[in-house]
């Protein structure tokens, strides 16, 4: 069971309330213009949404097609080893961006490779909230629960790029000196940090705009190791438990190994915490740390827009035979014991899902090293990770004694969670290792969340 928000022993902000721009953004948003910077950006759009059908700008936000890399820090790593499961969009026209071309009734601009665009090209927070039915719990929940985010290396940029992007979508400050952001190495310092990374710097701004879209009333934690090392990571992840966090989004993995059980034990073994770990984006097959029976494994989605009554559907991320969603059953974990799929022997993934193709990815604000130019989409199981440990944090202090992985599995066939029924990340001799189906599947557990209610306990 959980126990009531506590205020936070450790780290606590002092939040002051959005200004009056930002409130115009918010009751224009609520009449369904989707993200805006600014209500003046917004209220461009209103007089075109009065003559654009829902449907017609579904069928023009199907078109959204883009050419996306690897983050610096995505590459296959060596045994014992993380990569990030981030990817940066180079090129092409996102989903975000058609749907604002449907509404103004104009052609959709292209991304070009390292350009620097003044305004973002991908979902914001009133799009992650409005697809997962957070709005409500956005706006009242979250104040004194700390979200903490996993990464290797340092990001000089990061409390800066993070102003920027919360002050574009009209959030309320988030810094060192109000004590709603601190970073810290895997030690708990603050001033002997690792070394600087570009690569895993838009891994960290990915993950922190994240939290502040899904959770903007919360304070952020970010602990950086001092490599991408599974030793290195597992002890970051000990040093934001220990330093109050009950939420910790791990947006990293590499192959199983016989040693992950021995890491489970030592590192992502927290009741009372819930862990968050991205599912993988190599399509098809297990990963880990989200093959840890302790963690909550999120696969991805394609997020798109839609006539139906929800306003947005979502199917299997698969972009190629290479790149999509992981999923799988693994080798080494052992099942827990609310995972019930008939096949699997020992831990499936993933458990529940969020969005990851970067043709409908989301925004962020980065500006360090070489891919720092500014705003930029991306997507990734790295995204779906930081948004799913909001969720919780938007859902409250887990109880004591839980491990919040099991949650959404009390909630699982109700509408507290989206089931994705569509797409594939494979093939697999056993079919919903790879392919959506009714209720329980392995690239979307089972689904996305339809507010908060699938993940209390």
């Amino acid at each position: 069971m959980r126990t009531s928000p506590p205020n936070s022993p450790h780290i606590r902000g002092n939040w002051r309330r959005i200004g009056s721009a930002a409130a115009a953004t918010a009751a224009l948003l609520i009449a369904g213009l989707g993200t805006a910077a600014h209500a003046s950006a917004a209220a461009d759009t209103t007089a075109s949404t009065k003559k654009v059908s829902s449907k017609a700008i579904a069928a023009q936000v199907a078109k959204a097609h883009v050419q996306y890399e690897k983050a610096a820090c995505g590459a296959t790593p060596k045994k014992g080893f993380a990569a990030c499961n981030a990817l940066r969009v180079t090129g092409g026209t996102t989903a975000f961006m058609e749907k604002q071309a449907a509404l103004k009734g104009v052609a959709a601009k292209t991304i070009s490779p390292k350009a620097t665009t003044d305004d973002p090209t991908g979902y914001g927070p009133s799009d992650i909230q409005s697809a997962y039915g957070l709005a409500d719990a956005a706006a009242d929940n979250g104040s004194g629960e700390t979200v903490a985010i996993v990464d290797a290396y340092d990001d000089p940029n990061a409390e800066a790029d993070l102003a920027t992007y919360r002050s574009y979508y009209g959030l309320s400050d988030c810094t060192t000196d109000n004590g709603c952001f601190t970073k810290v190495s895997q030690t708990g310092s603050t001033t002997s940090l690792p070394s600087a990374d570009s690569g895993w710097a838009g891994e960290e701004s990915l993950d922190l705009d994240m939290v502040s879209a899904t959770c903007p009333n919360c304070n952020i934690l970010l602990v950086e190791a001092k490599s991408a090392s599974d030793a290195n990571l597992g002890t970051a992840v000990n040093e934001a438990v220990k330093l109050g966090a009950k939420f910790v989004s791990n947006s990293y993995g590499g192959s199983e190994s016989s040693s992950d059980t021995t890491y489970d034990t030592s590192y992502y073994k927290h009741p009372g915490v819930a862990i968050t770990a991205s599912a993988g984006d190599e399509a098809y097959g297990a990963e880990y740390p989200a093959g840890s029976r302790y963690v909550t494994a999120v696969g991805g989605t394609k997020l798109s827009t839609s006539s139906n009554s929800r306003g947005w559907t979502e199917s299997v991320w698969k972009t190629s035979s290479t790149e999509g969603t992981g999923s799988g059953c693994s080798a080494y974990d052992a099942k827990p014991t609310w995972q019930t799929d008939a096949t699997c022997t020992k831990r499936m993934i993933s458990d529940v899902s969020a969005v990851a193709d970067p043709a409908t990815g989301v925004s962020v604000y980065d500006t360090y090293g070489a891919d720092g130019t500014g705003w930029g989409t991306y997507g990734g199981t790295s995204a779906s990770s930081p948004i799913i440990a909001s969720v919780y944090a938007l859902a409250g202090t887990p109880g004591s004694s839980d491990y919040p992985a099991s949650y959404p599995y009390a909630a699982a066939g109700t509408s507290a969670l989206n089931d994705v029924t569509s797409g594939n990340n494979g093939t697999c001799s056993t079919s919903y290792y790879c392919t959506a189906k009714s209720g329980y599947d392995g690239p979307t557990g089972w689904g996305t969340p339809e507010g908060i209610s699938a993940f209390t306990g």
